[in-house]
């Protein structure tokens, strides 16, 4: 096998640069400082050195599609920091709208709480997992090689092109299989906001034509009272 799975990832490690809630300053921040602290702890990331983990475009577009809380005269707190790092990570395969689905609940619930968990507590569960999921990760690797292996075997080839292409199409799949699985689980968390959004327009709607049935009643009782009179 030409594929060196070792080296693929040791560099994914090398790079993979978590933002751990204690990395996050304790006092608000301007824009140019959160798109500065993202840059420095995420650049590692970045398929190449042109592209930008965050930009003042791109925080806008999220306020404005509702993905990010607006900031407080215009410094942005640890817990829109926290909140930009899970949309960083998201958009890689989810749709803007997904994502609103997904985290729309998480700020109205959880950012800047005064319970607890709040968004920190949440997201460092999150960090705490990582180890665990590297050690899935390789292993799901390890699993596509031997894969590949096979493939190569039933192929009767060793053409390092097709060792390749079986390798990717094999992470691929899995890849692909997942995204189904959350897309899936996040149309029914549409729809189960969906329908709640409607039965509290449904709920203010009878609470208003009950508030117009009690002032129609007081006026026709008024005008009653001066006909009496």
């Amino acid at each position: 096998m030409s594929i060196n799975t070792n080296d693929y990832i040791d560099r994914i490690f090398r790079n993979m640069n978590l933002i751990k809630p204690g990395d996050i300053p304790n006092i608000d921040l301007y824009m140019d400082q959160v798109t500065t602290f993202m840059e420095k702890h995420l650049g590692g990331l970045k398929r190449t050195d042109d592209d930008k983990v965050l930009t003042k475009t791109m925080i806008n577009n999220y306020a404005k599609n509702e993905l990010l809380p607006s900031p407080e005269k215009k410094k942005y707190s640890k817990d829109h920091v926290l909140l930009l790092t899970f949309i960083y990570y998201f958009k890689s395969f989810l749709t803007i709208g997904d994502i609103k689905t997904l985290t729309c609940e998480l700020s109205e619930k959880y950012f800047k709480c005064d319970s607890k968990p709040d968004l920190s507590d949440i997201y460092t569960s999150l960090v705490e997992c990582y180890p665990h999921i590297m050690d899935d990760f390789k292993h799901n690797i390890l699993n596509a090689l031997r894969l590949t292996e096979k493939c190569m075997e039933n192929t009767d080839t060793s053409d390092e092109y097709l060792e390749k292409f079986f390798f990717i199409s094999l992470l691929g799949l899995d890849v692909y299989m997942k995204k189904q699985l959350i897309e899936t689980m996040i149309d029914e968390m549409a729809d189960e906001q969906q329908k709640k959004n409607e039965a509290e327009k449904a709920a203010a709607k009878k609470s208003s034509d009950k508030d117009k049935d009690k002032v129609k009643d007081k006026k026709e009782n008024s005008k009653e009272d001066k006909t009496s009179e």
